[in-house]
């Protein structure tokens, strides 16, 4: 059975922008919207202290991205981060799998890779074990 993940094309447009902007470091955010349909991307900062290898929102711009989330009437549906262009390949490694704590949010990583066939993918990620998702992208 394959599940689908429904995103508008402009968000779609905004993840591949923000992964190319700095495609030797990892980029990061949330993902948004209503009834299931992605319709907003929050571009967030990575504060990891090796942002070549990894991605951390810092815990305060959380609660802000969501008090953002919450006035806009939005639910938090995903959670995206990029693998730098030196990677071959923009599935989740141990680690993403390891510190996937929103079950719900559908985990996104995008490759900044000119050419990539799947620039970007998504995964529901479950007691350890990432699943991968088609991506409906919609007008």
């Amino acid at each position: 059975m394959t599940r689908t993940i429904r995103s508008r094309r402009k968000v779609y447009g905004q993840l591949l922008a923000h992964a190319c902007r700095q495609p030797h470091r990892e980029c990061c955010g949330i993902l948004a919207g209503q009834d299931g349909l992605i319709t907003q991307a929050f571009l967030a900062k990575n504060v990891a202290a090796d942002p070549v290898r990894n991605y951390e929102i810092a815990p305060k711009e959380i609660v802000r991205l969501m008090g953002e989330l919450r006035k806009r009437r939005l639910r938090l549906l995903g959670i995206y981060h990029s693998h730098p262009n030196w990677l071959d390949t923009n599935e989740p490694s141990l680690k993403d799998i390891a510190l996937a704590y929103h079950s719900e949010a559908t985990c996104f990583i995008v490759t900044p890779r000119p050419y990539a066939t799947a620039p970007i993918r998504a995964f529901s990620i479950r007691d350890g074990r990432a699943m991968e998702l088609e991506i409906q992208v919609l007008r």
